[in-house]
């Protein structure tokens, strides 16, 4: 691979480029809404049984073991990331296209990774994983 500072190569060197990594989550929306990007209904409100953990609001699967206390009821949700089910947290919302999302991301006070429960292990959840490669 080619390197940028001094123009020359040197064996088993390589670099990464992540444009997107920096991109907050209203950047990512407002670019959904400007290309007009359709999305599966995944990523909009929807009622659904979910549950209490740890302050993470987790949808009801069957890959979720339920511990003692946690009571399952109905909600109208959407998740902020989507991922694995055991560690992707939902919010409350009522937000059912691309424009009632812009709008309640732009009144949020916490990210949209503030909702998983893998990243309430540390603050620096997320930089660990850049720093290992998990991009």
């Amino acid at each position: 691979m080619w390197n940028l500072f001094n123009g020359k190569k040197h064996p088993g060197e390589h670099f990464r480029v992540f444009p997107l990594s920096n991109w907050t989550e209203l950047d990512v929306w407002t670019y959904i809404a400007r290309e007009k990007i359709q999305l599966p209904p995944l990523y909009f409100s929807h009622s659904r049984q979910v549950f209490w953990r740890d302050k993470v609001l987790y949808g009801d699967t069957p890959f979720m073991a339920h511990l003692p206390g946690e009571e399952i009821f109905e909600g109208q949700v959407r998740f902020r990331t989507i991922g694995d089910a055991t560690c992707t947290g939902a919010i409350f919302s009522e937000a059912t296209t691309i424009e009632d999302v812009i709008e309640e991301v732009i009144a949020f006070r916490t990210t949209e990774r503030g909702t998983r429960g893998d990243d309430k292990r540390s603050e620096s959840a997320m930089e660990d994983r850049k720093r290992v490669g998990y991009f």
